[in-house]
């Protein structure tokens, strides 16, 4: 791929010798990876909902006392307040779980894979898509950020 000579810094260079195949592989690993990272997301969506609901539930009970239906009330707080989502976890416990069992392996893989395989160079298929898609000499095209003055 032709390079323009304003393009990519030094560690969004592919290095000598990486063939597009690797570069093509990597790129595809971290967009899994990236896709992992919106489920975990979501994950904690999740987790962050039930607690809340959890909460609301103490009101939901409270006003079923206040407009006379203790049964109810009590049926609240025993039946499904503080429940464990799946049995004997909270959703706290399946995000730890998540992080623990696939998360976090994925991304150490995927880290070992950019370091031993392109140097420790990160978005390398971005970075010459990008160099691809620019107008060079457009203001607003340029291939990396302004260099901050001293």
């Amino acid at each position: 791929m032709q390079q323009h000579p304003d393009g990519p810094d030094g560690d969004h260079r592919r290095p000598d010798g990486l063939s597009d195949k690797t570069v093509e592989a990597l790129g595809a690993l971290s967009k899994a990876l990236e896709t992992t990272e919106r489920a975990r997301g979501r994950l904690y969506d999740f987790h962050q909902l039930t607690g809340t609901a959890d909460f609301q539930l103490d009101r939901a009970a409270e006003l079923l006392e206040e407009a006379g239906h203790p049964e109810w009330a009590q049926k609240v707080r025993g039946e499904i307040l503080g429940r464990n989502v799946i049995p004997g976890h909270w959703t706290f416990q399946i995000v730890e779980a998540y992080n623990a069992t696939y998360y976090r392996p994925f991304q150490q893989l995927e880290a070992s894979a950019v370091e031993q395989l392109a140097d420790g160079r990160d978005h390398l298929l971005e970075a010459e898509l990008k160099e691809q898609r620019r107008t060079p000499g457009h203001p607003h095209h340029t291939s990396r950020p302004p260099v901050p003055e001293e």
